[in-house]
């Protein structure tokens, strides 16, 4: 498929400042539009190197602004929409800006790709949508059950996405991912949080016995899977692909290697009240996309674990500014661990 522009939501956040990242060196034919609002996870920062590259535009603004949203997806063969409210804890406490981003949004993006040809677009979904995983790895086929305000959203995006394909023949794929790991992660998700508490010898609030598992990923493999749907042919169209690592691992078992590349005690573990509606395993079945297009991630879970914890080690300014000085942060914090 011929992408010549790319329209990135939610693009200084984590996974969607990777992507540009990753797109951007791998592509040199590519050109970026970045759109973020720049929530509180959403860092302008992240982009500092690419202020000199004509090949990225960063617009600062709400994939829930029709006009906005429109103007740009003229200029774009194609969107890769990872723009959502994601912190499964936070949409505990207050649900609606989970729906407000996550659904409305996403169709603001849909009908404006409708109105303007878009030749593909990418829904970044998430595993979370399955609910527990069971026994075995969840199937693109499985259904969706979420347990959170978070996951729900996500699905309505996922489902609405489908739908303007079913609907519309709109070009859509949606991508259902596992756990990332790796560099620019907000520092209030289990690793960076574990990471940076541990570097400053603070305690690491484990929910109940820490035998939840998930898969992880890292974020560089991730990216190289989305622009591998990204290209592919329009028989894909109206597909949904799993992308995962197949590395399951505990809370406990990642707060051990965080620890012991860090030279840290276990006594820094406080085991903490459980989260509400905790799932107790997320894990994807890949088949589909290793089968269909010969994806497989490269990155171990052991490099991609030591990478990312020397990212934080190495970046210490990074994650400082936002735990001292971001406001939005430490309220949360300390307002939903204050009874834990």
């Amino acid at each position: 498929m011929n992408i010549k522009s790319i329209l990135v939501t939610g693009g200084a956040g984590f996974i969607g400042t990777n992507f540009v990242y990753y797109m951007l060196k791998k592509h040199p034919e590519i050109s970026i539009i970045n759109l973020d609002k720049l929530t509180y996870a959403g860092n302008v920062e992240n982009l500092d190197t690419l202020k000199d590259d004509p090949r990225h535009e960063f617009v600062q603004g709400d994939i829930c602004d029709r006009a906005l949203v429109g103007r740009l997806v003229q200029r774009a063969d194609a969107i890769v929409n990872f723009a959502a409210e994601t912190h499964v804890d936070r949409s505990i406490v207050d649900a609606g800006d989970f729906i407000r981003t996550d659904v409305e949004g996403t169709f603001c993006l849909l009908q404006a790709s409708l109105e303007h040809g878009i030749k593909r677009f990418v829904q970044i979904s998430t595993d979370e949508v399955y609910g527990d995983a069971g026994d075995t790895p969840s199937l693109e086929t499985d259904e969706l059950m979420p347990r959170s305000p978070y996951a729900a959203s996500k699905t309505g995006a996922d489902r609405l996405a489908f739908s303007y394909w079913a609907t519309h023949g709109l070009p859509v794929i949606v991508t259902r991912c596992s756990n990332n790991l790796g560099p620019f992660q907000y520092p209030e998700k289990l690793i960076p949080l574990f990471v940076t508490n541990a570097i400053d010898n603070l305690q690491v609030p484990v929910y109940g016995s820490g035998r939840n598992t998930r898969d992880w990923i890292f974020v560089d493999d991730h990216c190289s899977a989305v622009d591998t749907i990204l290209h592919a042919g329009d028989e894909y169209n109206g597909e949904v692909f799993n992308i995962g690592s197949g590395n399951e691992y505990s809370v406990l078992q990642i707060t051990g290697e965080i620890f012991k590349l860090l030279n840290k005690p276990d006594s820094l573990i406080k085991h903490v009240e459980d989260r509400l509606g905790h799932v107790k395993r997320h894990a994807v079945n890949t088949e589909k996309i290793r089968k269909t297009f010969g994806w497989k991630p490269a990155a171990d879970f052991e490099s991609a674990i030591k990478k990312t914890v020397d990212w934080y080690v190495n970046n210490e300014p990074w994650w400082r500014r936002i735990k001292e000085k971001n406001k939005d942060y430490k309220a949360f914090m300390e307002e939903y661990y204050k009874n834990r």
